[in-house]
Formats: C-alpha cells, structure tokens, sequence
C-alpha cells in the first residue's frame, strides 16, 4: 500500500524546485540556531521541507495555495539578508527562508508566484483526478446531444427510413430463378 502524504523526498511527485534552504523555527530557542538547514522540495501543490534529502519523513509540509512569495531583506541584518525570502498567507502561518545566494532566493519566489497562477487559473487541471471528472461530464453532456440530434434527424427523413426497409426486404428474399 502507498503512503498517503507526507513522503520520502522521493516520492513527492512532480518536483518544480527542490535544495537547501535555510528556515527560521517558530520557536526561536535561546541555545538553539533560530535558522536551521533544511531540504527543500516545491511539487505542484505542496512545499515540504526535510532535515535532509535522504529523510523519509518530512519536518513538515503545506499547501502553497493561497500563498504569496516576496523576498524579505528584512529578515537578517548580516551579509545574507539579501538571499531572504518569505511565504505569507492570511490566517496561517508565515514561512522564512535564506537561500544560498540571492539569485537562488530570486528563482524560488519567481517558482511559486508562477505555480500559484497556474493553481489560480482554471484552465489548467489540477490533477488527473478533475481531468478524469470534466471529461465524464463532457461525455455525458455528448450522449444527451447525440439522442436528440437523431430524434430530429429521423422526423425530418421518415421517407429515407422506409425506402430503407423495402430495399433490405427485396434483397434478402428469395425470389424464384428464371429457369
């Protein structure tokens, strides 16, 4: 039997971004490092960060909808505040991240602002499960039309049908050979 989610690094699906970042813990411990090293993974619908690549559990997970992306040079005062960057949602939690550069802080942001218009927009499925659904309702709908597009097609054409049946009635019957 599969795992439900949460999953090993391996198994997180469609992967769009994945490495290390650094992320702040909610509890800022007074012995403890206040950023610790995390690996990373962005799927389509999920981030999930693990205490490395080869984990099986994840630290912890959320669903990146409804999120935003924003770098935030604010969130350290040394010579990497500006590979800042942080995940906000009203209501929830606030997530913060150091990359190892600022161009990797950049891609990040710029990776899930562009996921999150792709989960903001209907055109593009979310997975092969809606997929699947839209297209057993196009499928009915096509079976609906089909029934009364023949219903009109045979009261326009009664004549065709009947014409139709004489000629399958001669053709068949056996009518004595000329001798």
């Amino acid at each position: 039997l599969e795992e439900i989610p949460p999953r090993p690094v391996q198994d997180t699906g469609n992967i769009l971004k994945q490495g290390y970042l650094e992320k702040r813990s909610r509890e800022h411990s007074f012995f403890g490092s206040e950023w610790q090293k995390r690996w990373c993974v962005l799927n389509r619908r999920t981030f999930y960060y693990y205490a490395n690549e080869k984990s099986k559990q994840p630290k912890g997970n959320f669903s990146i909808e409804n999120y935003s992306a924003r770098l935030a040079f604010h969130l350290r005062k040394d010579s990497r505040k500006k590979c800042c960057f942080e995940l906000t949602c009203p209501g929830k939690r606030t997530y913060e991240f150091t990359a190892p550069s600022p161009a990797e802080a950049e891609d990040w942001v710029d990776q899930i602002q562009f996921l999150l218009k792709d989960l903001s927009s209907l055109t593009i499925p979310f997975d092969e499960e809606d997929e699947e659904e839209l297209y057993n309702d196009v499928d009915s709908s096509d079976s609906v039309n089909t029934t009364s597009h023949n219903t009109t097609l045979n009261q326009d054409e009664p004549n065709v049908e009947i014409e139709e049946d004489d000629i399958y009635e001669v053709l068949p019957g056996k009518q004595p050979k000329p001798e």
